[in-house]
């Protein structure tokens, strides 16, 4: 595609490889460097003059300093005469916490969702997938699994829980009949994975036969490996919005959605000014 340039930032070079190779570009050069106070250098290493230009950075590791580094890039290419910058940020930085002004932006955003991959995989690695019920581990992921289970023409549950603090549940109802059933628990996001892994036993206790969970981002820290190693999963799923890995490596339970073709359509269609509604409930070739 002429006048495009994609730059990756440090988060998640693999990811934005695979978008590079999707779109039959070459990744463009950036150096990133800290100085010797860790304030983060970035030298743009081609010319982006009169180009629309996207750059990939996730929300993910070391979030503060990837967050900089991307406001910093986007800074060097405007300084450069870019005729346009694009921020591609597959796991939005700060989205989980409660504010007022939270999703309220003053440019065009594009809000992507991985819903229509997860249809897909679920269709193509869950041999019981007609018989199966999709279960929400708490009522404010009700709309996505009701979402889901329409769209597969299945039932639905939800895990009604109450919390004395963060990232620590105190009580759990489960809200429908998953006996027999295979259940396919879905969330946004899976950090510490203490509300997913009780979630998991909950379910078995009531009768379903097998437990998967389908999470847009897999956080995964702290105990979270080890709890998933516990649980009676028989997948853990999540999309490449963060680098999986190592994580893989210590927990073989979890499985990897590549999204990269649905970042790079994304792409392809506003560089040619078209609509990306089409990705809402398609995944691209």
């Amino acid at each position: 595609m002429p006048n495009i340039v994609l730059f990756s930032g440090s988060s998640h070079h693999d990811l934005s490889q695979k978008v590079a190779d999707r779109l039959g570009l070459e990744l463009g050069k950036v150096i990133t460097k800290k100085f010797s106070n860790q304030e983060t250098c970035v030298e743009i290493g081609e010319s982006v003059r009169g180009e629309d230009v996207y750059i990939v950075q996730s929300g993910c590791g070391e979030i503060n300093d990837n967050l900089m580094e991307l406001l910093i890039m986007i800074n060097a290419c405007k300084i450069a005469s870019s005729s346009r910058v694009t921020a591609v940020i597959p796991c939005f930085p700060y989205a989980r916490q409660d504010k007022k002004d939270k999703g309220f932006f003053d440019i065009a955003v594009d809000n992507l969702y991985a819903e229509p991959a997860v249809l897909q995989w679920i269709r193509e690695n869950i041999p019981e997938w007609k018989n199966c019920i999709i279960v929400s581990p708490d009522a404010g992921g009700a709309k996505r699994v009701t979402s889901i289970a329409d769209r597969l023409n299945v039932d639905f549950a939800l895990i009604h829980k109450e919390r004395k603090k963060a990232n620590e549940v105190d009580r759990m109802v489960l809200v429908g009949d998953v006996k027999d059933r295979v259940a396919i628990m879905v969330d946004d996001m899976a950090d510490t994975c203490g509300t997913i892994c009780h979630a998991a036993d909950k379910l078995i206790d009531a009768g379903a036969v097998k437990v998967y969970a389908i999470l847009t981002h897999g956080i995964f820290s702290g105990p979270a490996i080890s709890r998933i190693n516990s649980a009676p999963f028989e997948a853990v799923v999540v999309t490449n919005t963060i680098p999986q890995e190592e994580k893989m490596k210590a927990c073989p339970k979890i499985q990897v959605i590549d999204i990269s073709m649905i970042l790079a359509e994304a792409i392809r269609r506003t560089h040619n000014g078209e609509s990306v509604s089409y990705l809402f409930s398609h995944v691209p070739l």
